[in-house]
């Protein structure tokens, strides 16, 4: 088991004000699990895999890797491989020799060496280039051979900053499986940076979201999207993106009406909310509600859509129109007949919204489907 608790990473730099990339980070990755870090750029995931890996400092707080604090320990004795961003391949030596530079300290024998080499150059496809140099490589080669380097050794835990970001969609599609199913078959703790939602749900068992050195939630991909911790999460999760409307609240006989300007409103029964939901509702003159894309039923319903596109992606439709003054994106699985300028109806229905308080947290999720 991974143990991060109250980890801070503060850059200085003279004559600038310091920057503060790693806030308060408490968490707990299990044996055997796979985890993404999840986030735009300069949100911190970077700075946290390079801080577990030692390349980095801790500015406070612990790293336990195994039950052993690590975050003291240099790089090379934290049992911690690392597939680097920028690939860091040794210049002089052939792929097979970078993929091999750190068994041949584990003191193995040459047959096992050459066959581990092979097996992992199978994997990712490189064996037609184990007797190239860095230098003749493309960028999806080098990263490839930095994430074969980092996949062939022994360690407690394996951390992967991008691991296939170079690499054309169709073979990154082939590679996510295979890896997944080599990490899963040895039981291997892997992190892996990406800011590609696809590539993290594909491949991670958890998803820790982070924003501005802050993890602002730490779940599986369908919890991310059913019950999003605030509205961050709500927002970045998900394709298309969760339709956020800013609503008036005011109290009615059964609980609470939303209103979304004019022409959209919602009921919100007192059962269907917690305590503190009500609270929360009763104290706020105003609040933002979201609805899934998928959640709103298009050819139905009292509500009208104005088009403005309407495409067609293979398998499903997305919708973009005006209703009430706010412009929201629709999904369903069937072609849709409809025109920019085409008046459709559509269906929000108030147990498909998430309620967010004034401080942005989630206050109320939609009901399960």
């Amino acid at each position: 088991m991974l143990e991060i608790r109250n980890v801070d990473k503060v850059y200085h730099t003279r004559g600038k004000p310091p920057v503060h990339a790693v806030r308060a980070l408490d968490m707990d990755i299990r044996s055997g699990e796979i985890v993404a870090l999840l986030g735009s750029s300069g949100c911190g995931k970077t700075s946290t895999l390079r801080m577990i890996a030692g390349f980095e400092s801790v500015s406070s707080g612990s790293i336990a890797l195994a039950q052993r604090p690590i975050h003291e320990l240099p790089p090379a004795k934290r049992r911690v491989a690392m597939a680097f961003e920028g690939y860091s391949l040794y210049p002089p030596l052939t792929v097979r020799e970078n993929i091999a530079f750190a068994l041949k300290a584990q003191q193995l024998s040459r047959s096992e060496i050459a066959q581990r080499v092979d097996n992992i150059a199978r994997l990712v496809e490189i064996e037609d280039i184990l007797d190239s140099h860095p230098r003749a490589l493309s960028g999806g080669q080098q990263q490839r051979v930095s994430l074969a380097r980092a996949l062939v050794r022994d360690a407690d835990l394996y951390l992967l900053d991008e691991p296939m970001g170079q690499l054309e969609p169709q073979l990154r599609a082939v590679l996510r499986g295979r890896i997944k199913g080599l990490l899963a078959e040895r039981g291997m703790t892997a992190i892996f940076v990406t800011h590609d939602q696809t590539e993290a749900s594909a491949l991670a068992d958890r998803i820790a979201v982070m924003e501005d050195g802050v993890l602002q939630q730490f779940a599986n991909e369908r919890e991310l999207k059913n019950r999003p911790a605030n509205l961050f999460v709500a927002s970045f999760i998900g394709e298309p993106p969760m339709n956020l409307l800013e609503t008036t609240v005011r109290r009615a006989e059964a609980g609470f009406r939303l209103t979304a300007g004019s022409g959209m409103a919602f009921d919100i029964p007192s059962q269907t909310l917690a305590p503190a939901a009500q609270q929360a509702l009763a104290q706020a003159d105003r609040i933002k509600v979201g609805i899934r894309p998928q959640r709103i039923a298009i050819g139905s319903g009292e509500a009208r859509l104005r088009v403005v596109s309407n495409q067609w992606l293979g398998d499903q439709s997305h919708v973009a129109g005006e209703c009430a003054g706010h412009l929201l994106v629709a999904v369903t699985s069937s072609r849709v007949a409809a025109r920019p300028g085409d008046v459709v109806p559509c269906a929000l229905d108030a147990k498909n919204l998430h309620l967010f308080g004034t401080d942005g947290l989630c206050i109320r999720h939609a009901e399960a489907r």
